[in-house]
C-alpha cells in the first residue's frame, strides 16, 4: 500500500478511535494542512456552481412542458420529480463509489454528467423534432442530472470533510448548505431570464456551463485517499444512520410547507406581502449558517438539534395560530432559525456513527432523507389542507417537528453494528 493511502487510513482510524471513546478534543489535525477557509472555499464554490445547473431549470422546465409543449400540469410534475427520483435511487451507489475509488472521482464524474443534462435540453430545442421527442430529451436530462447530482454533491461533501477532517464535519455541512440554497434561490430567476432572452437554449446551455466550471476548479484539488474497506449491504448503511436521518426528514416538512403553502395562506387569509415572511425565513437561515456553522462540533450536534428544533416548533406553531400577517412573518423567522442547523447537526451525527470506511455511503443516504421529505410533503400535507384548511399545513408541520424532537433521545453516537 502506498504510504499516503496509510497515512489517510491511519488517520481515519484515529478519528474512530477518537468517537468511539468520546474524546473531549475539538482541535483534531486538518488533514490537507490547509486554513479551513483555503480547504473548503473551493469546494462550496464547486457545490453553488453544480447546484445551479440543477436549480436554473425549474421555472423554465414548467413554462416549457406546460405552455410551449402543451402537456398537462401532471406531465409536468412528473418531469420536474424525476430528477428527484433517480436522485433517491442512486444515492447509496455514490457513496459507495466515494469510500472505494475517492470522493474526487464520484466528483469528476458527477459534473460532467450534470453537464450532459444542459446538453439534453439544448438538443430539444435545436433538433427537428415533435412535442413527443423533445419531451423525451428533456426527461433523459432530468434522469441524467439525478445521477449527476447524486455522485457530485455526495462526492463533495465527502471531500470537504476529507480535506477538513470529521472533526469539521459540521462546518463542512453548514457551508455546503449555504451554496445549495444559494443556488437554489439565484438559478430559477435567472433560468427565467435565460429563457425569456433566448429561450429554452439559453437554459440548456447555462446548465451546462455551470458544471464545467465547477468541474475546472475541482481538477485543480488533489485527491484524497478512499476510505477502501469491504462492500456493506444498503440496509447495513441504514440501520446505522436512520435515526438522524429521519430526523432530518421530519425537520424539512417545515421547509417544505413553507415553500408550497405560505403564499396560499397569505391569500385565504387576504393578507399580502407573502414574500416578506419568505425572505425572512430565508435571511434567518443564511444569517445562522453565517455567523455559527460550527456550532454542532463546538457543543455537540444533539444538544444544537435539540435547540434548533425547538425555535422551528414554536415558528410553525406561530404559522398555525398567526391572526395576523406579522405574527406569521415571526413564525417564518423562527422557523429559519431553527431549520438552519439541523442538517449539519444530524449530519455530524450520521458520519459519527458510521466507522470511516462507510462515511461516503452516510452522506449519501443520509442527503436521501431529504429528498423523500420534499417528494412526500407536498401531496400528503395537500391532501390534509383539503380536510382541515390551508393553515392545517403549518400544524402538520409542528407536528412533524414535535416527533423529530422526540426522537432524538434514541440515538447513540459511535454504534456501528
Amino acid at each position: 500500500m502506498p504510504r499516503g493511502s496509510q497515512q489517510g487510513n491511519l488517520g481515519d482510524q484515529s478519528y474512530w478511535t477518537l468517537v468511539g471513546m468520546s474524546s473531549s478534543s475539538s482541535h483534531a489535525t486538518n488533514p490537507s494542512g490547509t486554513s479551513a477557509f483555503a480547504g473548503l472555499s473551493p469546494v462550496v464554490l464547486a457545490v453553488f456552481l453544480g447546484f445551479l445547473a440543477v436549480s436554473v431549470p425549474l421555472g423554465a422546465l414548467s413554462l416549457e412542458v406546460g405552455g410551449n409543449l402543451g402537456f398537462g400540469t401532471i406531465v409536468v410534475g412528473s418531469v420536474i420529480g424525476l430528477q428527484s427520483l433517480a436522485t433517491l435511487l442512486t444515492r447509496h451507489q455514490a457513496g459507495t463509489l466515494c469510500d472505494h475509488r475517492g470522493p474526487r472521482r464520484a466528483v469528476l464524474i458527477g459534473l460532467p454528467l450534470a453537464a450532459s443534462s444542459g446538453v439534453a435540453y439544448v438538443l430539444s430545442s435545436v433538433l427537428p423534432v415533435d412535442t413527443a421527442g423533445k419531451l423525451a430529451f428533456m426527461i433523459a436530462g432530468r434522469l441524467v442530472m439525478g445521477l449527476g447530482e447524486s455522485l457530485f454533491l455526495t462526492g463533495l461533501m465527502s471531500l470537504g470533510i476529507a480535506r477538513l477532517g470529521a472533526d469539521r464535519t459540521g462546518r463542512v455541512m453548514s457551508w455546503t448548505g449555504i451554496a445549495i440554497y444559494a443556488a437554489l434561490g439565484l438559478g430559477a430567476p435567472l433560468g427565467l431570464a435565460a429563457q425569456a432572452a433566448y429561450g429554452f437554449l439559453g437554459v440548456g446551455l447555462v446548465a451546462c456551463l455551470t458544471p464545467l466550471l465547477a468541474l475546472a476548479i475541482i481538477v485543480r484539488l488533489p485527491p484524497t485517499p478512499a476510505a477502501g474497506g469491504t462492500r456493506v449491504p444498503f440496509h447495513r448503511v441504514l440501520g446505522l444512520i436512520w435515526r438522524p436521518g429521519l430526523v432530518l426528514a421530519l425537520a424539512m416538512v417545515p421547509f417544505a410547507v413553507m415553500a408550497a403553502f405560505l403564499p396560499l395562506h397569505y391569500a385565504a387569509r387576504g393578507w399580502s406581502d407573502a414574500g416578506i415572511a419568505l425572505f425572512g425565513f430565508g435571511a434567518a437561515y443564511v444569517l445562522v449558517r453565517l455567523v455559527a456553522p460550527g456550532l454542532p462540533d463546538r457543543f455537540g450536534a444533539t444538544r444544537v438539534a435539540i435547540g434548533s428544533l425547538s425555535f422551528e416548533l414554536a415558528g410553525q406553531v406561530l404559522l398555525w395560530l398567526a391572526p395576523t400577517p406579522s405574527t406569521a412573518a415571526l413564525g417564518a423567522v423562527l422557523t429559519g432559525l431553527g431549520f438552519s442547523l439541523v442538517f449539519p447537526a444530524m449530519g455530524v451525527l450520521a458520519t459519527r456513527s458510521v466507522p470511516p470506511d462507510q462515511r461516503g455511503r452516510a452522506v449519501g443516504n443520509f442527503i436521501a432523507f431529504a429528498d423523500i421529505a420534499l417528494g412526500v410533503t407536498g401531496p400528503a400535507v395537500g391532501l390534509a389542507t383539503q380536510w382541515g384548511g390551508i393553515a392545517t399545513a403549518f400544524l402538520v408541520g409542528a407536528t412533524a417537528t414535535l416527533a423529530a424532537l422526540l426522537l432524538l433521545p434514541s440515538m447513540k453516537l459511535g454504534k456501528t453494528s
